[in-house]
């Protein structure tokens, strides 16, 4: 009896032709997934590959019962006080999804987080129980749950299929019952106003137009008749928009930005009908964000911005004259300055330095001087934690480590006490068994580039399977995480490796700019240049070396694929940005326009097209031995359409001279981010892992 066979593409080519350079695509037609044979397509892949995997699925299941093993399956979140409750999410043993509550605080004076022993707190309140509002629903996911300014209305926003639009509705928490007011297709997020003085309740929401780019902020009155009001619209198709209250809650702003460029709206909270007004216009190549602060009894406003230089300074303003900016922190070329929190009595700085998050804290004056915290390790990733009060007496923080789980502390400024609140229980676990290191590997034009390398102790140092991960765009940086999961392949003998490449910000705006646009081969380079060292200094061999990345990291591991396939046994690429020019060329897609930014405008440079033309996963497959590719998506997915790994997988069958499986496998209810509910996660989880140790000869 024979199982499913690998579906081949039908080939109907399609021509397109910009400056002068004609391409004929075959697999263009995999771009309608609403196309039945498309979706026959598709599912007859996951047929397939679950066909070709079944061997794996004794070790999927160990792996995800090593994670269910590693999970305290009922657990609560450290509680945050916020007016007159704790607010906090638990999770149940067997449900796959949160729970939304809050109880009371004691009194005005109670600053201690409740803990939960068992069952629930005195007076607990549920607000959003995700295992109840997904009966009937295949995925689900929350993009805003806000409580109102006197705690008694909760607004809530689900997306049941995953496109990230989302419902927005309205319930009266002491008695659950649903208010009329309901929108439909929101985007994520959900501001409260404060109350009026008249009893009037505001809600701020934003929406996205035809190619999912956030472009109007609107106002809604509870209970009333009348239609709400558009009060923001972003005509630049480059910026998206947002709004939020600060946490002083004196003033609501709408912040409009670009990859390059931003601008921010303030109102004040006692008006919300009122008009917003810009606090310093947009100028190309300007970024700015703002926070309200009281320095030595004086409203301000604080600015984060780049205009003096690439790695931000942070100064400071009368709120009435926002132009007349103080210098409190300059600009320096070895520190990259991030975010500013303001807190009644405090200030909270984030930077990086040497390739690793930061953390300073001052007092609110006019001169803050500011000390760094030293969380006691050094490949850490930390920062403020949910700190919702303007005038708490201590300041909550939360740091983790690849060997160190989440961990919730207070500190209290005035004495310098710490206090860990919360390290998260992972039953079986002893950090002493693990390592992590920097190490740092010399690129082919000289830069630095730092590799973070987590294993096991008794692993040693010599050659052992590994799994090297990369992301590099957008300057997002893959900062020291725990995971649960990884337990199962370093338990294996395997070591995790990430190269932090450029096009990420680890080492600052300059890391950034050095890896997109026309520079943007460099974040590919970097990458091969990072396995060729681990296998050239013993660390692993290519038969023991799989790739790993995920949307724009898989665009990285695919573009590997092409430069040097000999490096490597595996590659899994998740929702994967595999087919960058034929996206970036077509402005009607979700995201393409504000994405010129970030990797120039193929419509407009000749030149722009030609190197993209060059870098493209999917352009440039040849006939060639690649290793073995698993290829993931989701059908609902806006962020990277299905299109792309569909048409890359059907190009490299077409191809590849190696034998080795190439794997199509795509979630039919899912988006950008895969499934929903806790479980589903661990088994999408526990299937990738199980075909990586295959590859590596550990399965």
């Amino acid at each position: 009896m024979t199982g499913p066979v690998q579906p081949v593409a039908k080939k109907v080519p399609a021509e397109r032709t910009f400056h002068g350079d004609t391409v004929i695509d075959d697999y263009a037609w995999l771009a309608d997934k609403d196309d039945r044979e498309v979706l026959d397509y598709l599912r007859a892949h996951n047929a397939y590959t679950e066909a070709a995997t079944a061997a794996q699925e004794p070790l999927r299941e160990a792996i995800f019962g090593e994670i269910k093993a590693h999970t305290k399956e009922t657990d609560m979140s450290v509680p945050q006080r916020r007016g007159g409750f704790w607010y906090f999410a638990r999770t149940v043993e067997g449900k796959q999804y949160g729970i939304h509550c809050r109880a009371p605080i004691a009194g005005p004076d109670d600053w201690t987080p409740p803990v939960l022993a068992e069952g629930s707190l005195p007076g607990e309140q549920i607000l959003l129980d995700l295992n109840v509002e997904a009966e009937g629903h295949e995925y689900i996911a929350v993009g805003a749950a806000s409580v109102s300014p006197d705690g008694a209305l909760l607004a809530y926003s689900l997306d049941t299929s995953g496109d990230e639009r989302f419902t927005l509705r309205v319930r009266n928490i002491e008695t659950g019952e649903p208010l009329p007011d309901v929108v439909e297709n929101v985007f994520y997020g959900a501001t409260w106003a404060p109350i009026t003085s008249a009893g009037e309740r505001y809600l701020f929401y934003t929406t996205v137009d035809d190619a999912w780019r956030a472009d109007s902020i609107w106002r809604h009155e509870i209970g009333s008749d009348t239609s709400d009001v558009r009060i923001f619209h972003e005509e630049d198709q480059r910026f998206g928009v947002g709004v939020g209250l600060t946490r002083s809650e004196k003033y609501l702003m709408i912040a409009a930005s670009s990859t390059l460029s931003s601008e921010t709206w303030v109102l004040d909270a006692t008006d919300p009908s009122g008009e917003f007004r810009v606090l310093r216009p947009r100028e190309e190549d300007v970024e700015y964000s703002v926070e309200h602060a009281v320095l030595d009894g004086e409203d301000r406003f604080l600015f984060l911005h780049n205009r003096t230089g690439i790695d931000f300074e942070l100064a400071s303003a009368p709120v009435d004259a926002p132009q007349d900016w103080t210098v409190l922190v300059p600009h320096r070329d070895d520190v990259r300055l991030e975010y500013v929190d303001a807190f009644a009595r405090r200030l909270a700085l984030g930077y990086r330095r040497g390739g690793l998050p930061r953390l300073a804290l001052a007092e609110a004056t006019a001169a803050p001087e500011f000390v760094e915290w030293d969380p006691g390790e050094a490949l850490v990733n930390l920062g403020p934690a949910a700190n919702p009060e303007w005038d708490a007496p201590r300041l909550r923080l939360a740091y983790e480590s690849f060997v160190t789980p989440g961990t919730a502390l207070e500190l209290d400024p005035e004495t310098g006490e710490q206090t860990v609140l919360k390290r998260a229980d992972v039953p079986g676990y002893d950090a002493a068994l693990y390592t992590a290191e920097r190490v740092w590997v010399t690129a082919r034009d000289g830069a630095q580039v730092p590799v973070s390398v987590v294993r096991r102790k008794d692993i040693g140092e010599g050659s052992a399977p590994t799994l090297l991960y990369g992301y590099g765009s957008y300057e997002a940086t893959l900062d020291p995480w725990f995971s649960v999961a990884r337990l199962s392949l370093m338990d294996r003998g395997v070591v995790f490796a990430v190269a932090h490449v450029r096009g990420g910000g680890e080492m600052g705006r300059a890391w950034y700019d050095h890896g997109k646009q026309l520079e943007k081969t460099n974040t590919f380079t970097d990458f091969v240049d990072v396995a060729q060292h681990l296998v050239d200094a013993g660390r692993t061999t290519p038969q023991q070396l799989v790739a790993m990345g995920g949307s724009a990291g898989g665009l990285l591991v695919g573009a590997v694929a092409n430069l040097a396939p000999e490096l490597f046994s595996g590659i899994v690429a998740d929702v994967p940005f595999v087919d960058p020019l034929t996206s970036i060329l077509d402005p009607s897609l979700p995201l393409t326009v504000g994405e010129w930014d970030e990797w120039g405008n193929p419509l407009e440079s000749a030149e722009v097209y030609r190197y993209m033309r060059d870098y493209s996963p999917y352009e440039n497959v040849a006939d060639k031995p690649y290793p073995a590719i698993l290829a993931t998506t989701s059908l609902n997915d806006t962020r990277v359409l299905p299109t792309e790994p569909a048409k890359w997988v059907a190009e490299l069958l077409a191809h590849t001279t190696s034998g080795n499986e190439i794997l199509l496998k795509t979630e039919m209810v899912a988006g950008h981010a895969g499934v929903s509910g806790r479980y589903a996660k661990w088994r999408e989880t526990a299937f990738e892992y199980a075909w990586v140790l295959g590859r590596l000869g550990r399965g």
